[in-house]
C-alpha cells in the first residue's frame, strides 16, 4: 500500500514537473522569462521549455499594434479659446524587454505622455489654426510622443484627433462670420459679373461705331466718287456744246437753254411750298422751245435741217429767245 502511494506521487510529481516546464506562447506575443525574479530570457511564439520552480513567465508583452483611446480634455488655445478634444494613439512595442522593466504600466504611461504633449501643441496655435491645421497637430504630436517612447521600446505609428468642438458661443460666431464671407464672395462675383458685361457692351459699341464710320466713310467716298463722275460728265456736256457753238451750230445752244428751261419748270412743279403755279409765258414758246430740240436731234442724225426761222421773244418779256414751233 505505501508502495504504491509512493508510485502516485512520483507520478504526480513527475506531471507537475512536466506542467511547470512547458511554456506556450501564442502567436503575437512575447513572454518574459525570469529565474528567481531576475529576467533571462525572452520566449517567442510557439513551445518553450524552462526549469520548473526555479524559471518563471514574468511578463506577456503583446507585439501588435494597439490603439490607445485619448480621452475627451479641455484644452486653451493661444488666443485663450477652450476646446474639448479627443483622438486615439496607434502604437507597437518593438523590444519586449524595454516595455516590461523600462516603464511601470506601459498604457498608463503612454496615456499621460499623449495627453500632456496635446496641450503643449494645440496650446501653441490659435483656434483658427486647430480647427484647419489637423495634421500638422498631429504630425508634431507623433514626433514629440515617438522620440520620448523610444526608450521604452515602442515606437508610435499614428497619433488621430477624433473631434474638436469649440464651445457654443464661438461655433456661432464662426457661422456668421462664414455667412459674411459667403456673401461678400457672392457681391465680389455679382459687381465683377456686372464689370464684365458693361466691358462687352462698351466694347461691342465701340466695334459699332467704328463699323459705322467706316461705312460712312465708304459712302462719302463713293458720293464723292459719284458727284466726280457726273461733274466730268456735265463738263465733257458743256465743252462739247461750246465746241458745237464755236463751230457754228446754232441750234446747240438752243438745246442747251431749253434743256435748262425743262429742268427750272419742273423744279418749280414739285415745290412743296405751292400747289399752284402761274407763269407769264405761252405755252408755245416751249413748244417752240421743244421744236429746237428736234431740229437739233435731226442735225446731229445727218439729216437735212431747215434754216432756223426769226427768234422772237416771250410774250412775258423776258430776254430768253425761244425758238418757233414747227408746223406740219
Amino acid at each position: 500500500m505505501a508502495t504504491v502511494i509512493l508510485f502516485w506521487l512520483l507520478v504526480l510529481l513527475a506531471v507537475t514537473f512536466v506542467w511547470r516546464a512547458v511554456v506556450v506562447v501564442r502567436q503575437g506575443y512575447e513572454y518574459t522569462i525570469e529565474r528567481f525574479g531576475r529576467y533571462t530570457a525572452t520566449a517567442r511564439p510557439g513551445f518553450t521549455l524552462i526549469m520548473p520552480f526555479v524559471d518563471r513567465v514574468g511578463r506577456k508583452i503583446n507585439m501588435m499594434e494597439q490603439v490607445l483611446d485619448i480621452p475627451g480634455q479641455e484644452i486653451i488655445t493661444k488666443d485663450n479659446a477652450m476646446v474639448a478634444v479627443d483622438g486615439v494613439v496607434f502604437f507597437q512595442v518593438l523590444d519586449p524587454v524595454k516595455a516590461a522593466y523600462e516603464v511601470f504600466d506601459l498604457y498608463r504611461a503612454l496615456l499621460q505622455l499623449t495627453t500632456t504633449n496635446l496641450r503643449t501643441v494645440m496650446g501653441s496655435m490659435d483656434l483658427d489654426e486647430t480647427l484647419s491645421k489637423r495634421d500638422e497637430i498631429n504630425a508634431r504630436l507623433l514626433s514629440v510622443v515617438d522620440h520620448a517612447t523610444g526608450a521604452w521600446g515602442v515606437k508610435l505609428t499614428r497619433v488621430e484627433l477624433k473631434d474638436i468642438r469649440p464651445p457654443q458661443d464661438i461655433v456661432t460666431a464662426m457661422g456668421r462670420q462664414m455667412k459674411a464671407e459667403r456673401e461678400k464672395r457672392a457681391l465680389i462675383l455679382e459687381s465683377e459679373g456686372q464689370r464684365a458685361s458693361e466691358i462687352l457692351k462698351a466694347e461691342g459699341q465701340k466695334a459699332s461705331q467704328i463699323l459705322q464710320a467706316e461705312g460712312r466713310r465708304e459712302s462719302a467716298y463713293r458720293d464723292a466718287e459719284a458727284r466726280e463722275r457726273a461733274a466730268q460728265a456735265e463738263a465733257t456736256a458743256t465743252k462739247l456744246v461750246s465746241d458745237a457753238i464755236a463751230s457754228g451750230e446754232a441750234l446747240a445752244i438752243n438745246y442747251f437753254i431749253a434743256q435748262k428751261y425743262v429742268e427750272a419748270v419742273g423744279k418749280f412743279a414739285t415745290s412743296p411750298n405751292a400747289k399752284t403755279i402761274l407763269f407769264p409765258i405761252e405755252a408755245t414758246q416751249l413748244i417752240g422751245t421743244l421744236g429746237g430740240i428736234g431740229a437739233l436731234a435731226k442735225a446731229a442724225l445727218g439729216e437735212d435741217a431747215p434754216a432756223p426761222p426769226a427768234r422772237g421773244r416771250a410774250a412775258s418779256g423776258s430776254g430768253v429767245p425761244i425758238p418757233p414751233v414747227e408746223r406740219p
